[in-house]
C-alpha cells in the first residue's frame, strides 16, 4: 500500500475492529491506513455506510450483497482507494440452517473491481473472528499482487 501511495479503509461487523487492531499493530501503517466504521447493527450499516435497507431485508446481514454495499460505504466514506468490509455469524448462536454459525463474507472494492470471498468457519466465537480479520488482510494481499 505504501509503495503504491494507497489509503486503506475498513467496514467491520462481526470482526469488531479485530481488523482494524492488526493493521495498526504493523508500525507505519498510518501510511496508509485512514480509519475503519464498526457496523454491527443493521442501522450503522445503513446510517454510516450506505448498505441500502432493501439489501438487508432482501438478503439479509449476512450477505454478499451487504459485504460489496460495506466495502463500497466505507470506501466512500474515508476517501480510501481501497476498503475492505467484514460480515458474519460469529457465534455461538445466531445461525440458521441456511446461514450456519461461522458464515462470514469478506468484500474489498476498489476503483477498478470489487471481490467477494465466503467463508464458513468451524471455530468458536474467538477463532472465527480471527480467522475472518487473517482472510480479509489475505483478500487484501491478493488483490494487490494476484489481480
Amino acid at each position: 500500500m505504501r509503495t503504491r501511495r494507497w489509503t486503506l479503509a475498513l467496514a467491520e461487523s462481526c470482526t469488531g475492529g479485530l481488523l482494524g487492531h492488526l493493521i495498526t499493530d504493523v508500525p507505519g501503517s498510518s501510511d496508509y491506513f485512514l480509519g475503519g466504521v464498526i457496523a454491527y447493527s443493521n442501522e450503522a450499516k445503513e446510517q454510516l455506510l450506505g448498505v441500502r435497507n432493501a439489501t438487508l431485508l432482501e438478503h439479509g446481514a449476512v450477505s454478499e450483497a451487504t459485504a460489496r454495499e460495506m466495502a463500497a460505504g466505507a470506501r466512500r466514506l474515508l476517501g480510501a482507494h481501497v476498503a475492505l468490509a467484514v460480515t458474519g455469524i460469529a457465534g455461538p448462536g445466531g445461525g440458521t440452517p441456511d446461514k450456519p454459525v461461522g458464515l462470514v463474507y469478506i468484500a474489498l472494492d476498489a476503483p477498478d473491481q470489487q471481490w467477494c470471498r465466503r467463508y464458513v468457519w468451524r471455530g468458536d466465537r474467538a477463532a472465527n473472528k480471527s480467522s475472518s480479520a487473517r482472510a480479509a488482510l489475505l483478500l487484501l494481499y491478493d488483490y494487490l499482487f494476484h489481480p
